[in-house]
């Protein structure tokens, strides 16, 4: 009976435990939900919950005010949230994936999840937000039981055919430009969730860096201009 047990743990065929709280660390029940969601007490992995706020949360594409977005605006207001995010968090260790989710759904909107390297590390972390705010909204964070993102996303999605779209219960995970990636976590990095990049590219020839550089000092005055000082969303 016991083998049985631990072999359908956090399955479909668990009728005690919730399978998509084990898998996603979140469920669309919320407290509501007729199966256990088993809080760890420790682990590597912290949920920040709801925490990105889109700048076309209400309509995809689209402002509060009903005006259309360009999305390169849209893509760049994600990375200028996700460096600042990475930033704050890596002081207090390795992070050795950091995920985003671009889902809809109530319980998933905004979710984000940062796994450190050590589960000391991920506790320091989660002391140090306890309290916080961020763009003037108070920090929700717990520990996650997600510790393979792998069984937690989306396949369809990465391969841009899920007929769910964004209320699918599997994570969405909203991607950063090749350079942001290699600036934060460096060239030989995989994907987020811990799978090998399938190419290596040779380093790139100093104007290549010139430029770069160039182009990061126009994100940082637009940066400003957008959020009104970057540091000061921290609380």
């Amino acid at each position: 009976m016991a083998e049985h047990l631990a072999s359908i743990f956090g399955t479909e065929k668990d009728r005690v435990n919730c399978p998509f709280y084990f898998k996603i660390g979140a469920c669309r029940h919320g407290d509501r939900c007729s199966r256990l969601h088993n809080r760890p007490a420790i682990s590597p992995t912290l949920l920040l919950s709801n925490m990105y706020q889109r700048p076309d949360m209400i309509t995809p594409g689209v402002d509060a005010q009903g005006q259309p977005i360009d999305p390169r605006k849209i893509q760049e207001h994600f990375e200028d949230f996700y460096e600042d995010i990475f930033e704050e968090l890596s002081k207090f260790g390795e992070i050795e994936t950091l995920n985003v989710c671009d889902n809809l759904a109530d319980h998933m909107i905004g979710n984000v999840y940062v796994q450190f390297k050590e589960e000391d590390q991920a506790a320091a972390a989660l002391n140090a937000l306890q309290g916080r705010f961020y763009s003037g909204r108070p920090i929700i964070a717990d520990f996650s039981p997600v510790t393979d993102f792998r069984e937690a996303t989306c396949r369809q999605y990465e391969e841009n055919s899920c007929n769910r779209g964004g209320y699918c219960n599997f994570m969405h995970v909203k991607m950063i430009g090749r350079e942001l990636r290699r600036k934060l976590f460096g060239r030989h990095h995989g994907r987020f969730w811990g799978k090998r990049s399938r190419s290596r590219s040779v380093s790139p020839p100093q104007h290549y860096h010139r430029r770069e550089r160039e182009r990061e000092r126009e994100r940082d005055h637009e940066r400003r201009d957008y959020r009104g000082g970057g540091k000061e969303e921290w609380r």
